[in-house]
């Protein structure tokens, strides 16, 4: 059970002082190969966390293949908000196969959905709301949703225009891989990409998002920079043979040049607890 944090952080008489640059510290730490992601994202968070009275309430859509990075991203958002992170009382993460799996009970879910959102935003205006796989949502509850998101938006007295929401979401992942594809193929670096899929992703024209944040497929080097990562966050002393065999030992895709990681850097903490050779832990 998850400990109470009190929302003090947002009594209106000593608003939150929020430090976009640990943000962005953390982004550029921790993910690779997502300049246009982190860059958006940057923006975006620290824009609405200096207004003390937004319009409407942040709403990102993150889309891209697996393991890109969008939890972690979303995670890295919240770290910097509470003090307790994704653990947060306050941070509340759904996966409609997990908490709404039923097509017939869609109506009753309406109601708790709502009575939810409602719930948590009135213990604390500035809550954040992470859907994962929202593409799988029956469409019903996804318009819930939505309809709490437009400017001043008020549902029984709660008003949620400083909540943040974020989807999680593989549409249009494929798409992003086959533009990325293109300009690897052709010797450009990936950091002169820019959209020229269909863009937000088809069925997901949302009015109410602010951002549809594009996730890219990672190359080896990308999970490498994350297993070097994960090795220092766990203490050990970052191991470049070690790393090697773990990401040589990864899935990569297209069959034809192997160009991504199939997995992206999903299951490197994985893979890091429980085979391959283990760095040593760092002293002192």
């Amino acid at each position: 059970m998850r400990e109470i944090e009190r929302c003090f952080h947002f009594d209106p008489l000593n608003h939150i002082n929020f430090p976009s640059q640990r943000l962005e510290y953390d982004l550029r730490k921790r993910v690779f190969g997502q300049h246009a992601a982190t860059d958006i994202v940057l923006r975006a968070v620290s824009q609405f966390m200096a207004d003390p009275e937004p319009p409407k309430p942040l709403v990102l859509s993150f889309h891209g293949p697996t393991g890109t990075g969008k939890s972690l991203v979303a995670q890295l958002i919240a770290r910097n908000i509470y003090r307790q992170g994704d653990r947060s009382s306050h941070v509340h993460v759904l996966t409609p196969t997990q908490h709404f799996p039923l097509n017939t009970q869609v109506e009753a879910y309406k109601v708790q959905l709502q009575q939810w959102i409602r719930g948590n935003v009135s213990a604390c205006p500035r809550s954040m709301f992470i859907f994962d796989e929202i593409d799988l949502m029956n469409p019903v509850l996804t318009d819930t949703v939505l309809s709490l998101l437009d400017h001043y938006a008020h549902t029984e007295g709660a008003c949620h225009r400083r909540a943040i929401f974020i989807f999680l979401s593989t549409v249009g992942g494929e798409a992003l891989v086959q533009q990325t594809l293109a300009l690897v193929k052709e010797g450009r670096d990936r950091r002169e990409f820019s959209l020229s899929v269909q863009w937000p992703p088809r069925g997901m024209k949302w009015s109410q998002v602010d951002f549809f944040v594009p996730f890219l497929p990672l190359e080896s080097k990308h999970v490498l920079m994350c297993t070097l990562a994960e090795m220092q966050a766990r203490g050990l002393v970052p191991d470049m043979a070690a790393a090697d065999e773990l990401i040589n030992d990864m899935p990569y895709a297209p069959q034809e040049g192997k160009f991504f990681s199939a997995c992206g850097c999903k299951n490197v903490a994985l893979r890091l607890s429980t085979g391959g050779r283990h760095a040593e832990p760092q002293q002192g």
